[in-house]
This record gives structure tokens, sequence and C-alpha cells, in this order.
């Protein structure tokens, strides 16, 4: 099979709402996990919106109105809270944003939707460090609301947890 051949199927296989890995896609076609990630590069570059997740890639969402929170925490059962808070809301939790010393702006790909990508992260976050811990607990999130009022749920819930941040 041919390179354009592949990417064009990867395309379509993106279509679906599951996020699917790269090392399924490599499996697939019988290719390197690498070649699959060069393939995913050159499908952005020619306007594919694909969003990394950490259970795979999948195509990026257009509907929604997206908003961003500021929080701050530490430990692991904040970090469920919070994110629990976020999807159990309506809002699908897109990314996690901190400012650090000395590379500015550091974003990580979340993708949470469900209780179920919610349990998953936080597995994953036991035996690893957040991007929150170089900042103090100090991170924002971007969310895509399906309308203010849940983003405003959101807020209001954060604050009851105390996850919240606000200046002063």
């Amino acid at each position: 099979m041919k390179a354009e051949e592949r990417r064009k199927i990867i395309a379509q296989t993106l279509t679906t709402d599951r996020p699917i890995s790269a090392t399924a896609l490599a499996g697939k076609f019988s290719v390197s996990r690498q070649i699959i990630v060069g393939d995913i590069a050159l499908l952005r570059a020619a306007g594919l919106d694909i969003v990394a997740t950490p259970r795979g890639y999948k195509l990026g969402e257009t509907t929604g109105l997206i908003r961003t929170v500021a929080c701050i925490h530490s430990g692991v059962d904040a970090l469920e809270q919070e994110l629990l808070a976020m999807v159990d809301n309506g809002c699908t939790v897109l990314d996690v944003v901190v400012e650090h010393r000395l590379y500015g702006e550091i974003t990580g790909q979340l993708s949470l939707s469900s209780r179920y990508d919610v349990q998953q992260f936080v597995e994953r976050a036991k035996d690893a460090s957040t991007l929150s811990s170089l900042t103090g607990g100090l991170h924002l999130h971007n969310l895509r609301c399906p309308d203010e009022e849940a983003y405003q749920r959101v807020c209001r819930e954060l604050e009851k947890l105390g996850i919240l941040y606000t200046q002063g």
C-alpha cells in the first residue's frame, strides 16, 4: 500500500468518536508507530484537525463554546475531583496549560469527556508528574462546553471544592 493511500484511510478511520492509538494504526497497516506519527503530522499539515489524546488520535470537535478556567490544587484526589466536576457538568476537558518560567506556555492535550476518561487519566497520573506540579498546582484548562450555563456550573462546583483559582 502506498503512503498516500494509507494516509487517506487513516483520515477516514479518525472520523469515529473513539480515539485510536498510533500503535493500533501501525498494527493495522503493518508499519512502525513512527511511520504513523509521521502520517499524522502530514495530515495535520494538510489541514486536518487531528487531536492527540492520552488514548490516541481523533478528529477535533467543532461544536460548543470554548471556555478557560484557572485552577489550583495538588494531589491526585483533587485532580480527580476537578476533572469530574468538569465532565459531570457536560464539558470536555480539552487540555491543561501551565506557564513555565523557562519554556513559556506548556500545553498537554487531554480530551476527557466522561467519567471513564477521567478514571483512566487519574490512574496514569498516579505514576507520573502532572504539568501543574511545575507551577505549585496553578494551571488552566480549556473546556468545550455545550452552553454558557454548563461552564458556569463548572465554575460554581470548582469554587465549592476550593479548586477554582481567583486572585486575592
